[in-house]
């Protein structure tokens, strides 16, 4: 595992919580059955964030099947359920490869399981879901895997949520001359394989979800989920700095002069507590047919 992922995943969950639709995440949450626990696959899950924020939404008894590519990531997953119960007072039990978080209004059983997911072949993960979901994904994946991935919830009949898809669009303050041109490699670079299935989607993946699962008859909705990120977020601003700055580099090496100064004159804003910087994302919300929550 990269351990820089890891503390990337930690940095940034507080801006997910608070940049997440609640709209949406609360009309899922109604159509979602009861009487019966419901079964809930997460893809590319890392260390659980997106479980620790729809587990007090959903209905209260929860089957959790997360899933990742990173052994060591999901590895992490247990102790971070653990420490988040424990901050709200919940009973949690752990064993190898699964955790248990109990309240009296909470009986979520979380299981872990290692998957490459650079194609989406194994039918047994999406097989009896009522949810599939996923957060800060569908932008690192190919349009066929999308396609895949709406097929395998339509067999499945499952609703789906996805949150925090980057859609191309960030502006920072106070801007530089070069915001335009980090900006557009950086979505150059967003559109390289990540290992999913081929060139990512990248600042298409939510509209081509939208249209992907459009057309095996799901009803869509969507939201803005901007991060808006002021100087008491400066820990993650400087990791997107930096990372904007890497693959904007990557892409056009011979400007790496360039892009290394618009690197030190945003780091210069963010340690005098100047810099806001807001990072378009997209939230969607799916429902198979005859599921439409607005009929």
């Amino acid at each position: 595992m990269d351990s820089t992922l890891s503390h990337w995943l930690r940095l940034r969950e507080p801006a997910d919580f608070a940049a997440r639709s609640t709209t949406l995440t609360q009309a899922i949450a109604e159509s979602m059955p009861r009487g019966t626990p419901v079964s809930v696959l997460d893809l590319g899950t890392g260390t659980g964030s997106n479980v620790r924020y729809l587990a007090e939404c959903l209905p209260a008894a929860q089957r959790w099947l997360a899933v990742d590519r990173d052994r060591d990531l999901l590895a992490e997953l247990p102790q971070c359920m653990s420490s988040w119960s424990a901050a709200r007072g919940y009973e949690t039990t752990m064993e190898p490869g699964q955790c248990v978080v109990r309240s009296a209004n909470l009986d979520c059983l979380v299981e872990t399981a290692q998957r490459d997911l650079g194609t989406l072949d194994d039918d047994r993960l999406f097989a009896g879901r009522h949810l599939v979901t996923a957060s800060a994904l569908l932008d690192l994946v190919s349009e066929s895997w999308l396609l895949a991935l709406a097929t395998h919830c339509r067999a499945a009949g499952a609703l789906a949520l996805f949150a925090i898809t980057y859609n191309g669009r960030f502006t920072c303050v106070p801007a530089e001359a070069e915001d335009d041109m980090v900006r557009e490699l950086m979505n150059r670079h967003q559109r390289t394989d990540k290992g999913l299935g081929g060139p990512a989607a990248g600042p298409d993946a939510a509209m081509r979800a939208a249209q992907l699962f459009a057309g095996v008859g799901y009803h869509i909705r969507r939201e803005s989920s901007d991060w808006t990120l002021g100087s008491a977020e400066d820990d993650v601003q400087r990791f997107l700095i930096d990372g904007w700055a890497q693959a904007a580099t990557e892409i056009s090496p011979e400007r790496s002069s360039v892009i290394e100064r618009w690197h030190a004159l945003r780091l210069v804003h963010v340690d005098a507590g100047r810099s806001r910087i807001v990072v378009g994302h997209d939230d969607l919300a799916a429902w198979p047919p005859g599921r439409d929550p607005l009929h």
